[in-house]
């Protein structure tokens, strides 16, 4: 009798070791201003000893994410993942990076738990990363200027409102911009502008079109320049050097706002919509240090 139990807890054991998938999840930080871009890095390691693939199955998602609030509350999801299968040889690893924030309602300012799972439907079993915690606050508010959509552009007539943020972490402080429409409540995007020092105040100008220019220090010497669209589309970035002259935004007599003085350093032009599928990337924001 004691031979076949032990045959049998064998057979469990590799069943079980056949089946293993590690889960990581890691945030790039712990603080979030409310609506920006919450991006989780999530790897996925094949531990199970042979290729194997990853897909819906048994009215299973076989990739989401549970996020509760800090009462314990669970956030019911704004919108399921829906990724295609993912095949995995024995031993890779493949990591992805998603943004939380249009798929869960985590803009209420607090801490907020997160994990993700992976469903291996080969053995109907889910596994799961470690919980991690990241927490949303507001930002203080140093600019704010409402344009209307101009005639001729989708949404015509519609008002947004454009915020520049400064939010002080540990050992920097970081510039944000949010796009809004107050009379609706949307929210159409909030984002880092990067660091800034209080070298100078961000300068702030609205073109013809009423797409917003940002100019501010970012560094000794240093400048950032951004221009956001009317949707909250980040529409470039660039960066100069200050030289003989300090960098300021002008407007031409055409209506244009362009950066005049200093010297171009590295533009960066920008993605414009946020990513939410697994196999996406989020947007090209600047680079968050």
């Amino acid at each position: 009798m004691r031979l076949p139990i032990l045959l049998l807890i064998s057979i469990l054991v590799a069943s079980v070791a056949r089946g293993q998938i590690q889960v990581d999840l890691k945030f790039k930080r712990v603080q979030y201003v409310a609506y920006e871009p919450i991006i989780a890095t999530v790897q996925i390691t094949n531990l199970a000893g042979r290729d194997i693939e990853l897909h819906d199955g048994n009215g299973q998602h076989w990739f989401g994410f549970e996020v509760t609030a800090n009462d314990g509350r669970f956030v019911a999801p704004l919108d399921a993942p829906s990724e295609p299968p993912l095949r995995l040889e024995t031993g890779q690893s493949v990591a992805r990076k998603v943004n939380l924030s249009p798929l869960f309602p985590v803009h209420d300012l607090g801490p907020y738990h997160v994990r993700a799972n992976v469903f291996f439907a080969d053995l109907n079993k889910f596994y799961y990363s470690q919980r991690k915690v990241f927490q949303v606050g507001d930002a203080r508010p140093i600019w704010q200027r409402t344009v209307g959509v101009p005639d001729g552009t989708a949404s015509a007539g519609e008002l947004r409102t454009y915020s520049l943020l400064s939010n002080r972490f540990p050992d920097h402080t970081r510039l944000y911009v949010r796009v809004e429409d107050k009379n609706s409540g949307a929210v159409y995007s909030t984002f880092s502008l990067g660091h800034v020092i209080a070298v100078d105040e961000p300068q702030a100008e609205l073109d013809r079109a009423n797409q917003l220019h940002v100019l501010h220090c970012a560094a000794p010497r240093t400048w950032a320049y951004s221009r956001i669209g009317l949707n909250g589309e980040l529409l470039a970035h660039s960066t100069f050097m200050e030289t003989k002259t300090r960098p300021r935004l002008q407007h031409a007599p055409d209506g244009a706002v362009a950066v005049r003085g200093g010297m171009l350093d590295a533009p960066v032009q920008s993605a414009k919509n946020p990513a939410s599928k697994l196999s996406a990337r989020p947007p090209s924001l600047p680079p968050d240090e």
